[in-house]
């Protein structure tokens, strides 16, 4: 049990006072720091821990905001006895409690860490998880700037303090707080030539600067000399992850989707770990100041398997057109308003159809026999005859995106004994949704179905059908579409509503993004033309490989998956 301070506060010979001894010997602290200097500053920095919880609460619980026993700065469960306690409590009431009652710690701040020089921007990359590589942990993780590696805590027995020790490496970053350390002597390093670290750790964008970003021609510099654009970076194929970097370089055109994403204000209520790893893959891609010309999606994958329940996983082949059908879904079930039921995703991607579904007699008849046919309403459409009733129901519903069927291919090759690539036009298969067009379905019963578009979306995904499985195997329909990259008319080929008054009808689109698969149906693989707004040129992307190609390319591919952008 420690001595209890007298109440005149003196100060021995050292010039300290006596409550900042009993302190020193209470609890097993880093090496003495230079109080004695009054023109040093102190930062009033908590416990690893409350820095923890402190960001958590800040971001609203955001990515993996889980609750979990409190833990120490050298990542260890808290455990104290009576004593210490009480020493604690002596050396609290001395000094200033932080707000919320937590005991706060004084931090020496310096500028002059003699270590800088020793930071190495080569090897850092916070692509990767946040775990410490020795105990796996992902709770108060620093990354060493010397060597990239992630470790735990900064205490005294902390595996970042030992490394600090055993490998002579001083300089590490909080990779929540973004505060910088010296170790083993503990203080805090402000010192604004690591700002640029932080900013590739984090990046952020202000209002202004996500307004200019379709103006920016400028090109960036890479560490290792090679230049890149901002938002048109590589992204990494971990393994057979194709399908997922067509897709996100995709939705990265879309503006006001990228724009929400930029902003991590726009979703700092949500708490869905999925949403802040697109957030911050979409920062990552059109930071301008990163030290690669490349981005991992590493964290955005774990997130993604997480929330598909592995339906999406690493290592395993998938298609892109399920892959966005369920990322939009998911982030707008993450991000809708309840009053409205409304996202960016609705915003940008929703537009509505209005479908005539027409079931024949015999189809009626086993609907009845299955007790689900008292609202079917019955409609007689040549004069009555038994044979021919045919119920006609007519609804409106919402899509995020149209399915487009192509027509057979040939199944004889010509006279000099090879196969035609068959051709068809865009605005042929967009016939299916004029109205009048018949398309006959068989599941989950028979029937004939007309579809009209009521509603235009302001970003049109169109996916060609070109993949049917059989009971052997899946075939690949290799019929080439021909379609415009800009000034796409819709309402010359398929009627639209007229729009209310003071509105202009707007049908004009112009392509921003197509994505192309290549090979045989099961061993294929994905890459993307994208449209640079900037310069209105187009890139080819597959994986790393992003290259400049003519507009004539992207029209002479077997187009998969389209977005068109609405003409303002």
């Amino acid at each position: 049990m420690t001595k209890k301070r007298k109440s005149n506060g003196s100060a021995d010979e050292d010039g300290r006072s006596k409550s900042l001894k009993v302190a020193e010997q209470s609890s097993p602290s880093p090496p003495r720091f230079g109080f004695e200097n009054p023109l040093l500053p102190l930062a009033n920095t908590y416990d690893d821990d409350d820095d923890e919880e402190e960001y958590r609460q800040r971001n609203g619980g955001g990515a993996g905001g889980d609750n979990r026993a409190k833990v120490d700065e050298d990542g260890r469960g808290v455990e104290k006895d009576d004593d210490e306690e009480e020493d604690e409590d002596d050396f609290a009431n001395e000094h200033d409690q932080a707000p919320g009652g937590k005991r706060s710690r004084l931090v020496e701040v310096r500028r002059d860490c003699p270590y800088l020089d020793t930071v190495n921007r080569q090897v850092l990359d916070f692509d990767f998880e946040k775990f410490c590589s020795v105990s796996l942990s992902n709770l108060n993780v620093y990354a060493c700037l010397v060597c990239g590696k992630y470790y735990q805590g900064r205490g005294q027995k902390s595996h970042a303090y030992t490394h600090s020790l055993e490998a002579g490496h001083h300089v590490y970053i909080n990779l929540r707080t973004e505060k910088v350390y010296c170790l083993p002597d503990g203080y805090e390093i402000n010192d604004p030539s690591l700002d640029d670290i932080r900013h590739v750790l984090n990046p952020r964008f202000t209002k202004e600067q996500v307004e200019q970003l379709d103006k920016n021609k400028q090109w960036s510099r890479a560490l290792d000399g090679s230049d890149y654009l901002p938002g048109m970076v590589g992204l990494n194929n971990i393994k057979e992850t194709d399908f997922v970097n067509v897709t996100i370089q995709s939705l990265m055109r879309v503006t006001p989707l990228r724009n929400f994403f930029l902003i991590p204000k726009n979703y700092q209520h949500c708490k869905s770990p999925l949403v802040h790893r697109f957030g911050e893959l979409t920062r990552k891609i059109w930071h301008a100041r990163n030290f690669k010309g490349q981005v991992s999606p590493h964290e955005f994958l774990q997130a993604v398997m997480k929330a598909s329940k592995k339906r999406f996983r690493i290592g395993a082949q998938s298609n892109p057109v399920e892959f966005m059908s369920w990322l939009l879904n998911t982030l707008h079930a993450d991000l809708r308003n309840p009053k409205k039921n409304t996202s960016i995703i609705y915003e940008c991607f929703q537009g509505e159809l209005e479908v005539v579904k027409e079931i024949p007699s015999n189809a009626i008849a086993e609907k009845k026999e299955n007790g689900d046919g008292q609202n079917a309403a019955q409609k007689s459409t040549d004069g009555g005859s038994d044979h021919s009733k045919i119920s006609t129901e007519t609804s409106r519903m919402p899509f995020l995106m149209l399915g487009l069927d192509l027509p057979p291919p040939p199944l004889f090759k010509d006279v000099m004994e090879k196969n035609i690539i068959p051709q068809v036009p865009l605005f042929n298969i967009l016939k299916k949704f004029d109205g009048e067009l018949v398309t006959e379905v068989v599941r989950p019963r028979v029937a004939r179905m007309r579809y009209r578009v009521t509603r235009l979306p302001q970003y049109l995904i169109l996916h060609m059908r070109r993949f049917t499985k059989n009971n052997f195997f899946v075939e690949k329909n290799p019929t080439l579409v021909n379609f415009p990259v800009k000034n796409l008319e819709l309402k010359d080929y398929i009627p639209l509503p007229t729009p209310k008054e003071n509105e202009k009808l707007r049908s004009k689109y112009d392509l921003i993004a197509n994505i192309v698969h290549d090979g045989k149906p099961e061993e294929g693989v994905y890459r993307v033309f994208v449209q640079r707004k900037s310069e209105e040129l187009w890139y080819e992307m597959q994986d790393l490989h992003v290259s400049e190609t003519l507009p004539q390319m992207v029209a002479l591919s077997e187009a998969y998956m389209q977005i068109y952008e609405q003409q303002q």
